[in-house]
């Protein structure tokens, strides 16, 4: 007698009171379907689960392959709740942030001081960042995430409160300059905790996510910055700082209240081994990062921010409305984007996103060189802006795939921070050196071969992506 009559003599013999019970439904690739989990579960369904399981094991042995679970079984992953916790937070920061943007030349110039001067304000935030970068990724990793977030948020709510009742330039500018300590603690806090909680199918996602709530930011507080400027220069940080406390206050209250084995207090409590710069500067998807942060922080955020609009008020238009005009077609190509960039980086992968990403953005502040209409460098704008915001929640999401959930990631976080801080405050400083000298055209050119640097460095790097992670997100 063959193995298979044996087991066939095996089965138990289909009970006469259960002919009514309907056969259960059977998937496309012929296997019987699991029972939906949950409820009482009673002697004839037990009965009738048992034979589902012993069939789905004939299957499996005549065809030489695992049952697999039905359609049913798999259910998509879904955006966590801490992570729309932290999004919340992250809200209340950036339209906070934009707020004193707009006020801020105008309140330090409000002292009686140079442009210098001026400018040295702007730019200490920024400084501060950079120094206290290399203490705040080595604090995430030995007091936690939550805890720093929290704390930096508080000192920068009390560096804004400082700063809008400073009697004299000297306070000006020690209270500006420690709110940027906070901020390089509450940064690289946010950005281990979304590699924390994130799945990774979705990180692409989320990072458009997190993009697009600074972009938010970045429209509307400007906006609602001038509206309260015309109520006292003072009034915006004094609001910036009571946004901050409502950030600080959504984190720290409401994240971590599920305390099960695997919920939120748990990961947050859970200590992991840190992941040690020299393991990081071994991977070549993290070297190329560098460069990215580097090259994002002088063209991006450096002379998109500075350099541009002088380049429209005092070569293409002078009426003030039109360096804002480029500033937002800029935005609007950024949010097209991050429609579509985050999703498809978690089904083709990062590597491919980032490298376009950079192209198009050099293309875009490369065709710059040609301006001479305002149609013109509102078109080339947006492309540029499309550029980055194909790139950059790209290499958001390649960071968290390189420091992965099982290690704590705040040195080479903060590291990615200090590149990106640097090329900010560098950028714009050289910029305006060429400028003097050789013009706006070689200062475009420039920044468009800064750009393509790290396009090359992620040719020769391996996608931070798995297959599998990529399959995954296909079928979500």
């Amino acid at each position: 007698m063959s193995e298979r009559d044996k087991s066939e003599r095996e089965i138990p013999e289909r009970d006469t009171t259960d002919r009514d019970t309907p056969e259960p439904a059977v998937s496309s690739n012929g296997i019987p379907e699991r029972d939906a989990p949950g409820g009482e579960v009673t002697v004839g369904e037990s009965c009738k689960q048992d034979r589902i399981e012993t069939r789905r094991e004939l299957v499996s042995l005549e065809t030489s392959m695992l049952p697999l679970p039905s359609p049913k079984e798999i259910a998509p992953e879904r955006i966590p709740a801490e992570i729309w916790l932290l999004l919340s937070a992250t809200f209340f920061i950036a339209v906070g942030f934009g707020l004193v943007v707009p006020v801020l030349p105008q309140y330090a110039d409000s002292f009686d001081v140079g442009a210098t001067l001026v400018s040295v304000v702007v730019s200490a935030f920024a400084f501060m960042r950079l120094v206290t970068a290399p203490f705040a990724g080595p604090l995430v990793e030995r007091i936690g995430e939550r805890t720093i977030y929290v704390l930096g948020l508080i000192i920068v709510a009390g560096s804004s409160f400082a700063t809008a009742f400073a009697g004299d330039y000297l306070q000006l500018l020690i209270f500006r300059g420690l709110g940027g300590i906070g901020s390089a603690m509450f940064t690289i806090a946010s950005s281990s905790m979304i590699v924390k909680f994130a799945p990774p199918s979705l990180r692409g996602k989320i990072s458009s996510l997190w993009g697009g709530m600074f972009l938010i930011g970045n429209i509307s507080g400007p906006i609602f910055g001038g509206i309260l400027g015309q109520m006292g220069l003072r009034v915006p940080f004094i609001v910036y700082g009571a946004a901050l406390l409502v950030a600080a206050a959504i984190v720290g209250f409401m994240l971590g209240r599920n305390d099960g084995k695997d919920g939120s207090a748990a990961m947050l409590k859970k200590r992991l081994p840190p992941f040690l710069m020299r393991d990081a500067l071994a991977v070549p998807a993290y070297r190329a990062s560098l460069t990215f942060g580097f090259a994002n922080g002088w063209a991006n955020f450096g002379m998109r921010a500075a350099v541009v609009p002088l380049f429209v008020s005092q070569i293409i238009n002078d009426e003030p409305w039109a360096a804002g005009a480029v500033v937002a077609a800029n935005a609007v190509g950024n949010v097209l984007a991050l429609q579509w960039s985050g999703r498809a980086s978690d089904r083709l992968g990062r590597k491919p996103l980032i490298i376009a990403g950079l192209i198009v953005a050099s293309l875009g502040l490369l065709a710059l060189t040609f301006g001479a209409d305002l149609w013109y460098v509102l078109l080339v704008s947006a492309i540029g802006g499309a550029g980055s915001g194909l790139c950059a929640p790209t290499q958001q999401a390649a960071m968290a795939d390189i420091i992965g959930r099982e290690r704590s990631g705040g040195r080479a976080l903060s590291s990615y921070q200090m590149t990106q801080d640097l090329g900010q405050i560098i950028g714009p400083i050289i910029a305006g050196l060429i400028i003097d000298f050789a013009g706006y055209e070689w200062t475009f050119v420039l920044g468009a071969v800064i750009l393509l640097i790290p396009a090359f460095a992620w040719i020769g790097a391996k996608d931070t992506l798995p297959d599998s992670v990529k399959q995954a997100a296909r079928k979500g």
